[in-house]
């Protein structure tokens, strides 16, 4: 069965909008339906996370600030 995740080279990352510029520690997600990927922003081919999207809402509301 083929995977209905994003390929690679196709995923779509997106920084932070609080990040304040390349310089400073950031992360980058990237989304597909059923998973959120999760790397750091200065090290684009180094290790990345893959949480279940219902997980990454989670910790999200979690330490959000409202």
């Amino acid at each position: 069965m083929p995977s209905a995740q994003p390929s690679e080279s196709t995923r779509v990352w997106v920084k932070s909008s609080y990040s304040g510029g390349n310089a400073t520690e950031c992360i980058e997600c990237a989304y597909a339906a059923t998973v959120t990927f999760v790397r750091d922003s200065k090290r684009p081919d180094g290790p990345m996370l893959a949480l279940k999207a219902k997980a990454w809402q989670r910790f999200v509301a979690s330490v959000s600030i409202d």
